[in-house]
């Protein structure tokens, strides 16, 4: 029979015990031992529910993560205030950090997320981590005395390459580069000059890696999702996917159940990926509470084979579900049904070719 392989993207909502301890945390009213114990719980109890889901490939729900992307320098002494602002569409804002003083170093790297995952499933275990780009955006614009942005740089592609490195060590299924910004950068300057240098700068980390390790690397991009809002959905993926498919990894996981022009997007992936690389396309909507059906899935599977190689074909959700710790815009027991329809969904489509 035909496989689909098909991969969660990352995040799960937090309990609501968790969320209330991070808060207690920050105002010394948990210790950080009690804070640890909790995380571990809320882990497992993560991954019980996502093996239940029938799902073979799980991640650790980011339980333990305050932000998909600030995860590395969480707790980091030399940053400071009035970062770059990404606005979502429904008005609200987050703001990202910024460099106050050199050297740059990661505080927290993503193998030890793996690792608490690993204690509690047998199953294979991705992990995702933060682009170099999206680091890239914490070098103020004015420059560090001392510290100029070449030595940045190459501390940073150190970092990323680092934290990807010890995963694929440590033996994660696969490691899963979340690089969101790609469609904001079209947004924020349409000339695509900074989506290109974006492309760069992962190429380059990109290139540290040898093929075969490179198969195991995919890269996720989105419109971004937070409190069901995006910020950048207005751009057409005709814009981005060219210039996406460019980057030297084997793996896309690509937001599409959200959107509304389906064949523009399969018409533009078929014209633009290259031998060797495999697609995974978003079939569950996570800013959409209707949890969809497995025959709905099948569906949108269906119609993508006329369209990509079944070889390079797979199916994932279309975001985190909770990619900033403090998102409960959906619901736990929603984001575990639609995983779970997710991997039905994908077996019927399996039968069906």
């Amino acid at each position: 029979m035909t496989t689909i392989p098909t991969e969660p993207i990352g995040s799960i909502p937090r309990p609501a015990y968790l969320l209330q301890a991070m808060r207690a945390y920050t105002k010394d009213e948990i210790s950080s031992a009690d804070l640890a114990r909790l995380y571990s719980q809320a882990t497992r109890e993560t991954i019980i529910s996502l093996e239940r889901t029938g799902s073979p490939v799980i991640s650790d729900g980011e339980q333990t993560k305050p932000s998909f992307a600030t995860y590395p320098i969480h707790g980091a002494l030399n940053l400071g205030a009035g970062g770059v602002v990404i606005p979502f569409e429904d008005g609200h804002t987050r703001q990202l950090p910024v460099l106050t003083s050199g050297p740059f170093r990661y505080r927290n790297f993503a193998v030890d997320y793996l690792r608490e995952a690993r204690r509690h499933t047998a199953l294979p275990v991705k992990q995702a981590v933060i682009s170099a780009s999206a680091m890239s955006l914490l070098y103020p614009a004015a420059g560090i005395d001392g510290y100029p942005q070449a030595q940045f740089t190459a501390d940073l592609l150190d970092q990323a390459e680092s934290d990807i490195r010890r995963c694929l060590h440590e033996h994660a299924y696969n490691v899963q580069i979340d690089f969101t910004e790609a469609r904001l950068a079209l947004k924020l300057d349409p000339g695509r000059g900074l989506l290109q240098q974006f492309i760069a700068l992962n190429n380059q980390l990109l290139g540290r890696f040898t093929a075969a390790e490179r198969g195991r690397i995919g890269i996720h991009t989105c419109p971004g999702g937070d409190h069901d809002s995006t910020h950048s959905a207005d751009v057409p993926y005709t814009e981005l996917l060219p210039l996406f498919f460019q980057l030297n990894a084997g793996n896309f996981y690509l937001e599409y159940a959200g959107e509304k022009d389906k064949v523009s997007v399969l018409e533009s992936i078929k014209a633009h990926i290259r031998p060797g690389q495999r697609v995974f396309l978003g079939v569950t909507d996570v800013l959409a509470p209707r949890i969809e059906t497995p025959e709905e899935i099948r569906d949108l599977l269906l119609q993508a084979a006329e369209y990509i190689p079944l070889n390079q074909l797979g199916s994932t959700d279309d975001c985190g579900f909770s990619p900033f710790a403090d998102d409960v815009s959906t619901a736990r027991e929603i984001a575990f049904e639609k995983i779970r329809a997710r991997v039905e969904g994908t077996r019927l489509a399996e039968a069906a070719l």
